[in-house]
């Protein structure tokens, strides 16, 4: 298929300086006709209309220099290879583009042609930049917010720069980005010779079985790379290796035991990891160019967080996140941390409060009794004195507070980036839920199982001693903030196909099923696995 790809890329680009010579012999020069045209053909209202104007209409496309020529050509170039970055095609095809401009012949034609290169290319500088779909309208806990840069400015940067490099600007830059384009190819030329062969057809595999199932086991994963090509039909230390392996590679369990669980993931289709490494191109293209030299970094099906430092993971830990429920997966935004609590307060969410706590207050006043009520001056409340069955969700007048102690539900410090979502990392005093393979079961905030360590990581930027500092803190044992003389930005992210940090590709469970979603989207945008081959 690649050189497939490449024989239709030198036709396109030849017919591109064909087209060149046909344009550049028609009038070019902005005459009023020429600037009529386009003002009658850019969009009304668009940045484009407004980039042209103040452009005094002068051509960016159709002129006869040879940057107009070169400007042409690297449009069609790369609109001819815009499914190598797994985006749709788009509004505009390279060969309509190139069909137009060999059939322009007046200066009406070159007006329009002029306005439809324009159109295309900033569709195309749109999608590669911050992504072909809007997050928000696909799940609403993608509540990411993506820059995107105007018509008008992506015009102005490419007359502005040199020798077409605008175009080389436009993708993501991350590592990540180049290492999944990577793996796309990977992938889709796995596709079309068939995939990694036969699944495997069995439930549980462990050391000591023998016979044609693992047999089937080890085949599966010597094509997957885990092994080398044997015939052995024991389940041996060296296929314990490979099965462990694997199982690092997909956030499972590490035991060595080809259980239902690897095993599901062991049968995923080349085609189905490929949708994953799709979206996560998408995905990537969403996050902010410039991540913080220092920043931190949570993905979500992973149930980890990250520290890093110019781009090495210096503190990972466990995480905890949202029960996969309506109400309580944990939403997916970037903020900066701004300050840490040691020895935190649980002031209750109302949510939480009229949908668990008041139906037992209702039954008995003094349920939930470590967790303290009090009015709308902070005061605490006589429980005995009050009829809680008289309210509901809508008219319960209180609050609800739990005190710092080794109890509390926030554990003994939260690390905060204040939201609207009221999102915040915290540590906890149920340790035993880091143990589970998943784990979603918050309330929608992340729960650290090294929250301490993490905390000493933060403060070592401006303490001397920073785990010295938090102790002497936390042993007050009063509720204290400490801020971060410099913020650290947040990235709490959802990734099913990421590359780890020896530069092999990672693949995670869709928990929240966002990455179907966005898969479908992609799909109705016009994005298609490629034909499978026989």
């Amino acid at each position: 298929m690649f050189s497939g790809f490449r024989t239709r890329t030198s036709f396109v680009l030849t017919a591109c300086f064909l087209a060149s010579a046909s344009i550049a012999g028609a009038e070019t020069r902005p005459t009023s006709a020429f600037q009529m045209a386009v003002a009658e053909y850019a969009p009304s209202g668009s940045g484009i209309t407004e980039f042209y104007r103040e452009n005094g209409f002068a051509p960016v496309w159709v002129g006869g220099s040879p940057e107009h020529r070169a400007r042409r050509a690297r449009l069609i170039r790369a609109l001819s290879g815009i499914e190598m970055h797994g985006l749709p095609q788009g509004s505009y095809s390279a060969q309509a583009l190139l069909d137009q401009m060999q059939n322009a012949r007046t200066t009406r034609d070159l007006g329009a042609v002029e306005i439809q290169l324009s159109r295309a290319f900033v569709e195309y500088a749109r999608n590669l930049q911050s992504g072909a779909l809007r997050p928000s309208t696909i799940d609403d806990g993608l509540v990411r917010k993506v820059e995107r840069t105007s018509a008008k400015d992506h015009l102005k940067g490419l007359i502005a720069a040199e020798n077409g490099s605008y175009f080389d600007q436009l993708a993501p830059q991350s590592t990540q980005y180049r290492a999944l384009m990577k793996q796309r190819l990977v992938l889709e030329n796995l596709v079309n010779q068939g995939g990694w062969g036969p699944t495997v057809p069995v439930s549980k595999l462990e050391y000591g079985d023998t016979g044609s199932d693992v047999i089937r086991l080890r085949n599966r994963l010597v094509s997957m790379g885990y092994l080398r090509p044997t015939a052995s039909p024991d389940f041996d230390d060296t296929l314990l290796g490979a099965v462990q392996a694997f199982q690092t590679d997909h956030g499972l369990e590490a035991d060595g035991v080809a259980g239902q669980g690897t095993i599901t993931e062991l049968n995923r289709s080349a085609s189905d990891r490929l949708k994953s490494v799709y979206v996560a191109l998408e995905r990537e293209r969403w996050l902010p160019r410039e991540r913080g030299e220092r920043h931190i970094l949570v993905n979500q099906t992973d149930f980890s967080a990250k520290i890093v430092d110019d781009g090495l993971i210096t503190l990972e830990t466990r995480a905890v996140i949202g029960k996969n429920t309506h109400d309580r997966r944990s939403p997916e935004f970037s903020d900066e941390m701004e300050h840490m609590v040691i020895n935190p307060s649980w002031y209750v969410p109302r949510s939480i409060i009229t949908k668990e706590y008041l139906p037992k207050l209702k039954s008995n006043p003094h349920a939930v009794g470590h967790i303290q009520i009090t009015d709308s001056s902070g005061r605490q409340v006589n429980r005995g004195a009050v009829d809680f069955t008289r309210f509901n969700k809508r008219n319960f007048p209180f609050s609800m507070r739990q005190p710092p102690g080794n109890s509390n539900a926030l554990g003994l410090v939260k690390f905060m980036f204040p939201n609207q979502y009221n999102i915040y990392l915290h540590d906890t005093p149920q340790k035993s839920l880091f143990a589970r393979e998943v784990r979603a079961f918050s309330h929608g905030c992340i729960r650290l199982a090294q929250p301490f360590e993490f905390a000493y990581a933060l403060l070592a930027k401006q303490e001397e001693n920073p785990k010295a500092f938090f102790h002497r803190v936390l042993n007050t044992g009063k509720e204290t903030t400490v801020h971060l003389e410099k913020h650290v930005p947040v990235h709490i992210i959802y990734r099913t196909a990421f590359i780890g940090p020896k530069g092999k590709v990672q693949y995670r469970r869709d928990v929240y099923e966002r990455d179907q979603k966005i898969w479908e989207a992609l799909q109705k945008a016009g994005v298609a696995l490629p034909d499978v081959q026989g």
